[in-house]
This record gives C-alpha cells, sequence and structure tokens, in this order.
C-alpha cells in the first residue's frame, strides 16, 4: 500500500486518518490524543516494554501496548478507560515499589518522566512491599554515571545505543528481578566500546543515566554544531546567560536529533572558558597590552595600507566562521586589499575534491545527502574514519549494514568500522590510483560496465580505457599488498549493486596525487552508471562545519563566489560592477605558497580570522619561519592560539553561539544560526569587524546584518540565488544548487546530466608519494584525527571530560615494531622526519601495519605536523598530510 493511502481509524470517538506503516501511539500522538509511555521512543523499533500504553481495540484480545500494535482500517481505538487507568497506575506502583525514594535530591528532580506518571495518577505513597535492588553506581564515564537502583529497564539506552548509533555498548543482563543494564563483561562504562555520544543518557526515562553538573537551562536555542561537516543540529540550554548543556535538535533534516560526543558535550565548555579573548591585544616591545577597539583598528587599518595593490598581502579565511563573513573576507582581500591571496584550510582537506569533482562531473561537491546512506545497498568507504571524524554519518553507515548493505573499506589502518565490513583491502599508504585501476581493470575485463551510460552521458573512456588495461590484479597487488581475490570481490560487488555510493574523506585527498585520486573515483563511478540516483554517488566527506561554505563563497585563490574564475573577463566584471571597483585576474597564493613567500620576503602581511596554521599547516617550523618573517600579521580568533601569539595585533571575536549567519554542510545543505548569548568582554562578529576594517582604509562596509550579507552574496553566487535567511527560518530545507526563491534544493547532482555536460573521464597512471620509506626513514607516517578531539584542538582541549578520556599526544605503532625497538605501551618515544622531531607516547596496536605508524595531529605539544610533508598536488596545491618517511625510537 502506498504511504499517500491514509487508513481511517477512531481513536476514544475521534476519526483520524495516519500511514498505514503507524502505530497507534504515533498516530494517536499526530492526532493530539496522550497516551502514557516510558519505553516508547519515535526514533527507536516498537518494543512493548513498560506496557503502560496498553489501549483496548475492537475485535481484539486484552490490552496490546499502542507502541507495537500497528494502525488498521476501520480499527477502533480506547485509550483511557477506568479498567485500562487502575492497570497503568498499577504498572506505575510496581516500578516505584523498588524505584528509590529520594526525588529531592535526586540530579533529574521535576524533569524525571516516572515521577511526572505518579503525579499524573495520583500516586503519593508506595502500597506494595519494597524490594532493594542491587547497587551498581558507575561514575568512570567523563560525562555522566549509572545508578541501576534508579533503572526502570524501559531498555531505551541498550535500544539507542543499539539502533541509532550502531554501538551495542550494552546489553540487560540476568533474569527477572536481578535483570540490569550494563556492558557485556560487566565492567565500568569507561572501559567498554562505549563512545560516550550520551544518546542513552537522552533516552533515559529517570536518572539511571545522567549528566555529572546537570544544569537546568532556562531556554533552548537552536543552532548548528561547530565541529565537523556534517552539520549536526544542537539546542544550545541557556541559564544566566551561559551555555549549561547542548542536546540534540530531532527537527534538523541532517542529524535527527543525533549526537556525538564532541557535539553534546564538547561544544559547550569552550564557549564559557576563561582564556577566551575579551579585548583586542597590541603587540609592544614583544609584549601583549590590552587596548581599546578604536586604537586596534586604526593600528590595522594604518599597518594594511601601505600594501593595498602590491600583492605582498594575503588573507585566510576560516571554515569555522559563517557563510556571509567568509564572503565578507575574500570581498575584503579582492576589491579593499585589490589581490586574490585569499584562502583557507580547504586547501589542507579538500581542495583536490574541488578540482578532482569539478573536472569530472563540473561541481567539486558530495553528489548525494547524507541520510541517502542508510538505504544504499553498498557503501565503498576509503580514506575516512567515519565514526570518529563525522561520527553521524557513521551511524548513517552502521545502520545500512544492520539493513543488509555491503560495506567495503578501503584503508591501510584498522578503523571501527572494519569490524562490520563486508570486506577490508589494506592498502598501502599512497597507492589509491592503483587499486581503484585495478578494480576498473576487472570490472572491464568481466564486462560489468555500464555500456549505456557510458556512451550516453561521458566522454573520454577509450582513453581511460586503454591506461587501466595495464592494471591487473597481479600488479595491483604487488603495488598495494591487496591480495588478488579481495580486488576481484570488490570490483564485481560494486559493479553489481543495485545502488552503490562512494565514500571518502582526507586520506583520499591529502596526497601529492590527491586529485589524481578523486577523478579516479570518479571514474569509478561513471564505469558503473553509480551517480545520479539516490543511494548512489561520488561524496566527500568535508571536514570542518563550514568549509564547504567557505569554498562556495570564494575563499579562494583563483575563484570568486560560486566557483567564479578570478580570471574570466565576464566573470570579473559581474563583480567589479557589484562591488565598484577595479578586481585583479591574476590567481592568487594558496596557504603553502603564502608562507614560502613570507620567507622569501614578498608577502609582508598577512591578516588570518579563526585559522591556526602553526598546528594545521605541514612543516610547522618552516611555518613559524615565515609568520616571523611578515612585517604585519594580524589574527582575529576566539582564543590565543599557537598562531595568535605570534601576531602584532589580535582581535577578539565571537564564536558560532554568539552570532547568526548560515554554514553549509558537507552535503550542500545550508543552514541557519541562531544567536544565543552575547560575546565575552568587547568580543565581535567576525563580520563585524572586517567591515570596520574595510571602512577605515575607504572602502564602506555598512552591513546591518548577516541577512544582509547574504542578499548580496546570492545575487552574485548561482548555486545560491534561491537561499535567504527568510526561507531558512520559515523551516525551508535548502540544498545548492538552489537557482531561484521558488526552487526546493537540489539534494541528488547529476540525475539527468552533469553540471558540465558530459562526464569526463580521466586516464591517470599510478604515481608512487612524494616520501617514501628508506634505509635512514623506514616507517610510514599516516597523521589524522580521532574521535574526542577536533583539528587543532583549539575547542576541544578547552572540556575537561574529553581531556580526561585523550589527555595528550601518543603515536600508534604495531606490536612487532614495538618488540625490535624495545618499547613499551605507554613509554616515550621520539619520531623524527627530515623535517623535524617529536616526542610522545606509544600506543602499541594491530591497527596500524608494521613499518606505519598513526599520529593524531591535535596535540600542540607534539604536534605531528612539525614532521609532515609540504609536498604539494601539482593541481589543487594540497599538502601530501597523509604519507611521509619518519625514524622511529625509544626515547
Amino acid at each position: 500500500m502506498s504511504e499517500s493511502k491514509k487508513l481511517r481509524l477512531t481513536i476514544d470517538g475521534i476519526e483520524i486518518e495516519a500511514s498505514p506503516h503507524s502505530t497507534v501511539l504515533s498516530a494517536a500522538k499526530s492526532a493530539g490524543i496522550y497516551i502514557p509511555t516510558l519505553c516508547a521512543d519515535e526514533q527507536l523499533e516498537p518494543y512493548g516494554g513498560c506496557r503502560l500504553c496498553i489501549v483496548e481495540i475492537d475485535k481484539m484480545r486484552g490490552y496490546p501496548p499502542a507502541c507495537a500494535t500497528y494502525v488498521a482500517e476501520g480499527m477502533k481505538v480506547r485509550t483511557n478507560t477506568e479498567e485500562i487507568h487502575r492497570i497503568r497506575k498499577m504498572l506505575i506502583e510496581m516500578l516505584l515499589s523498588d524505584h528509590p525514594y529520594d526525588c529531592l535530591t535526586c540530579t533529574k528532580n521535576l524533569h524525571c518522566q516516572l515521577q511526572k506518571l505518579a503525579e499524573e495518577f495520583g500516586i503519593r505513597e508506595r502500597r506494595l512491599r519494597h524490594l532493594t535492588r542491587e547497587s551498581i553506581f558507575d561514575n568512570s564515564n567523563a560525562f555522566f554515571f549509572r545508578d541501576m537502583q534508579k533503572c526502570v529497564l524501559c531498555a531505551r539506552c541498550v535500544r539507542a545505543c543499539k539502533e541509532i548509533n550502531g554501538v551495542s555498548a550494552i546489553d540487560i543482563q540476568g533474569r527477572g528481578f536481578n535483570s540490569v543494564i550494563q556492558p557485556f563483561g560487566a565492567e565500568p562504562i569507561a572501559e567498554s566500546v562505549c563512545e560516550s555520544c550520551g544518546e542513552c543518557v537522552e533516552q533515559c526515562p529517570t536518572a539511571a543515566l545522567s549528566i555529572k553538573k546537570q544544569v537546568w537551562h532556562e531556554k533552548e536555542v537552536a543552532t548548528i554544531c561547530p565541529y565537523c561537516g556534517t552539520g549536526c543540529g544542537i539546542l544550545l540550554g541557556i541559564k544566566d546567560g551561559k551555555v549549561v548543556g547542548v542536546r540534540g535538535d530531532r527537527s534538523n533534516a541532517t542529524s535527527r536529533g543525533q549526537l556525538c560526543v564532541k557535539g553534546r558535550f564538547g561544544a559547550f565548555e569552550f564557549i564559557n572558558h576563561p582564556a577566551r579573548l575579551k579585548k583586542p591585544l597590541i603587540k609592544k616591545n614583544g609584549e601583549f597590552q590590552e587596548a581599546s577597539w578604536e586604537e586596534a583598528l586604526d593600528y590595522v587599518a594604518q599597518r594594511l595600507k601601505p600594501y593595498i595593490g602590491t600583492e605582498q598581502f594575503a588573507a585566510l579565511s576560516s571554515a569555522k566562521c559563517t557563510n556571509e563573513e567568509n564572503y565578507l573576507m575574500q570581498k575584503f582581500a579582492r576589491a579593499v586589499m585589490k589581490t586574490n591571496n585569499i584562502d583557507h584550510c580547504a586547501r589542507l582537506c579538500h581542495a583536490s575534491t574541488v578540482a578532482g569533482l569539478a573536472e569530472s562531473f563540473g561541481s567539486g561537491a558530495m553528489t548525494n545527502s547524507i541520510n541517502e546512506l542508510a538505504d544504499t545497498e553498498l557503501i565503498l568507504l576509503t580514506g575516512s574514519n567515519t565514526t570518529e571524524n563525522h561520527p553521524v554519518i557513521g551511524y548513517r553507515i552502521r545502520e545500512a549494514v544492520r539493513k543488509g548493505a555491503k560495506l567495503i573499506i578501503f584503508d591501510p589502518r584498522e578503523i571501527p568500522l572494519t569490524r562490520i565490513a563486508w570486506l577490508w583491502c589494506r592498502q598501502k599508504p599512497g597507492t589509491d590510483v592503483a587499486w581503484i585501476n585495478g578494480l576498473m581493470h576487472i570490472i572491464l575485463k568481466e564486462g560489468l560496465e555500464n555500456k549505456k551510460f557510458i556512451e550516453e552521458r561521458t566522454e573520454g573512456f577509450e582513453e581511460l580505457k586503454k591506461v587501466v588495461e595495464k592494471y591487473s590484479p597481479e600488479k595491483v597487488s604487488q603495488i598495494t599488498g591487496i591480495p588478488e581475490d579481495l580486488l576481484y570481490q570488490a570490483a564485481r560487488a560494486y559493479a553489481k549493486a543495485g545502488k552503490a555510493s562512494i565514500v571518502y574523506s582526507m586520506g583520499i585527498t591529502q596526497h601529492s596525487t590527491g586529485t589524481d585520486n578523486v577523478k579516479s573515483l570518479a571514474n569509478l563511478a561513471m564505469l558503473c552508471a553509480q551517480i545520479g540516483r539516490p543511494g548512489t554517488g561520488v561524496n566527500p566527506l568535508r571536514g570542518q562545519n563550514n568549509v564547504q561554505g567557505a569554498c562556495d563563497m570564494g575563499a579562494l585563490p583563483n575563484v570568486f563566489p560560486g566557483y567564479q574564475r578570478v580570471s574570466d573577463d565576464a566573470l570579473r566584471k559581474k563583480f567589479e560592477d557589484s562591488w565598484g571597483v577595479e578586481l585583479s585576474a591574476k590567481p592568487g597564493l594558496t596557504v603553502v605558497e603564502m608562507m614560502n613567500s613570507a620567507l622569501e620576503g614578498k608577502l609582508k602581511a598577512l591578516y588570518i580570522m579563526g585559522e591556526n596554521p602553526m598546528l594545521s599547516d605541514p612543516d610547522i617550523h618552516h611555518v613559524e619561519q615565515g609568520l616571523k618573517a611578515l612585517e604585519f600579521l594580524v589574527v582575529q580568533d576566539i582564543f590565543l592560539t599557537e598562531t595568535a601569539q605570534l601576531a602584532d595585533v589580535v582581535l577578539p571575536s565571537a564564536c558560532f553561539a554568539e552570532k547568526e549567519g548560515t554554514f553549509t554542510n558537507t552535503e550542500r545543505r545550508v543552514q541557519l544560526l541562531n544567536k544565543a548569548l552575547e560575546p565575552p568582554g568587547e568580543a565581535k562578529q567576525d563580520w563585524e569587524i572586517i567591515c570596520e576594517i574595510a571602512t577605515r582604509l575607504g572602502y564602506k562596509m555598512a552591513y546591518k546584518n548577516s541577512a544582509e550579507i547574504m542578499e548580496e552574496a546570492r545575487k552574485l553566487t548561482p548555486q545560491y540565488a534561491g537561499i535567504s535567511h527568510n526561507r531558512l527560518r520559515c523551516g525551508c530545507d535548502l540544498c545548492w544548487p538552489c537557482p531561484s526563491e521558488d526552487h526546493p534544493g537540489t539534494r541528488i547532482l547529476h540525475q539527468e546530466k552533469f553540471t558540465r555536460g558530459k562526464g569526463k573521464f580521466t586516464a591517470i597512471e599510478y604515481i608512487e608519494p612524494a616520501e617514501i620509506p628508506d634505509k635512514n626513514y623506514p616507517f610510514t607516517l599516516i597523521t589524522g584525527r580521532i574521535l574526542y578531539h577536533y583539528h587543532t584542538g583549539t575547542m576541544t582541549r578547552k572540556s575537561a571530560g574529553l581531556n580526561k578520556i585523550v589527555p595528550g599526544p601518543y603515536a600508534e605503532i604495531n606490536p612487532d615494531d614495538a618488540k625490535k625497538l624495545k618499547i613499551k605501551d605507554g613509554g616515550k618515544i621520539k619520531v623524527k622526519s627530515r623535517r623535524g622531531e617529536i616526542e610522545l607516547s606509544a600506543c602499541i596496536t594491530e591497527a596500524v601495519k608494521q613499518g606505519e605508524i598513526f599520529i593524531p595531529f591535535h596535540f600542540y605539544e607534539a604536534a605531528a605536523n612539525i614532521l609532515t610533508n609540504p609536498a604539494l598536488d601539482p593541481i589543487a596545491k594540497i599538502p601530501e598530510f597523509k604519507v611521509c618517511a619518519v625514524k622511529v625510537k625509544k626515547a
């Protein structure tokens, strides 16, 4: 029966219509009819555990639970008869009989669902004999505690952990009255596979699971998480002008109320942190001194003025700032300072995605939506530790596997998702083009390609075919280390799947051949027509919360907003007419090129907004030398970062919770931020600061608010033409391209034709990484992110809980390598490359192969990017973070 054909039923004498997939409980709720429950939740599968939602249904025996009974045509339901009321009251009294009577001191007093039900049913005292449960109090987790005496065994926590996040860290153990919810080995929760996402706490109706230091909010403000590119909706709990907690926003189309540990517990401590910048700082005689805004802004303008039109100035914009602020920063560089020397951290993570997919498809962005992943048949995942770097997207992948999808992983390192993978192919780092060509070789050899799609919708196929013919399974196995039989299995499964999605991240892009890697994945998708349909596509997972938007808004050295080339005369004239100035046609410097230029004495002034190159860029010693060689450095940020410490002027800015504007997530969805509180001290929103400096330099920027900035940006950016703050505030769910105000947005790209017309196959040969191990540097270093910290740690390392879980830097090393080098787990080691050396703790694990080590780059005490290679991809100019040669020794 189709979803559109509604069923008619009667509940308490009221005739209603409901979907054929609705339960009686959900149908009643939609009609505004209240039925009490403890175990039901709309995000969980029907369970029928607490029995409080029992109803009477004509022609049905007994008292079926409304949460587990599906509606039927003509059904007649009664929800609140005297007998039902009596049974429900008895059930609540039974639950209260073994529940502690400490409501007044309980962390959930007045917020406990059992307490509210007792009040609703007029229960004031115990009538039944009190039985005491065994006391199990677990305080080991950094963010919440478990008190099993208060558990009512509704199993919502168990089901949420399994059904929503796919972790299954806990379950019901024991029988009858002795049943208890705990990790499988009865170990403390902190020692289990729990990821501390807090979904179990959110679901718990009592105080069996409670947040430590719980403070109940006075109001909630909906906004967007400031961490990864997933773009999860969050509700900031506000009390006394401070953020006191975070919940997931169930109305958010992407995250549906689900959050990871950073989003739920790490997204607010840094907001209130005492180290927040509150006043402008000017360095005098080597020391920072507080200054007024007037003094600081006048001084910045005075120092920048000589560099206007000289190409001696550059700006770094920020993937942490809003679309509107990124638009203004690139406009500042181009219209005020007369240069295209504008870039941001996309250069360091997904510049090769923008370049590669733009050439192959015509658009450098994720082709499909996040939630489609849950309903695809096969996911080819490579270069992405999704459950740690984009956890909520990782939940979708786990959901797909639970539904029967095949998960194929190509990754040199063991990641959490390899445990549930149908196939794990463990390639040598930097050999991606080889294995992708190898899959295509098998597909063509066995005639599994989609000939009709290739003929009608692509070009360049014959050239591709000639190249991939060379990549036999034997040859590819020798290059990559992947067994031939795994290559055959992966190729056949991907080609034969009804719908298959390629998902990748920085393990593909952060190479000197990153653009080639991306184009190779595009080749594979087109070869099998796995694009332009639901559940298919080539889907890069962008790193930062607004790295997609910063690119869209033109914070790149070669394009205006909307990826319109600065070298195109007609496009440049469009911006000149709008901005009222003559603009440069010369593409500017990239991030790494800026540092080189500064060291050469060519670049003399740099304006950095919300970036921290002293931790995020490769070869940090080189970066430090470049920054110190500048004549003038101004940094605009929320903390005195490692980069800000080198600045001449530091300007305090507002964080995500203190501003309005928009972020664009990895699936091209544009989402609205709402200001929840005022910035600390005298800090200002980034767009306000840019306007002040521009005006002092003779180019007036007099915007009243961020909505006004977006109005200007969307008139110049075709993909955003139909996206406005008004539409977003009215609840429109918009993914670009959205070419007009009546357009619904575009969830899936390239459905009828590619953005460039026909998809372009590119014949690509395998090239070795720029630096490979040798006898002097025998190990391959892989860098990346982990679940409990983010990027340069500026925000997450302000969280006591996150720091408790992962307090400092470490290197993963294989047990055999550790044994040879006499390294003990937790012992200090030194890791050295041709560029520098760091000392950190060893983590002995089989997650990495012999000859390889993995180091997270979040930690300033042992910055991994001291070691990394600044060798660049020749097209995207992205550095090779993922492969460099190092030596390891016991400290």
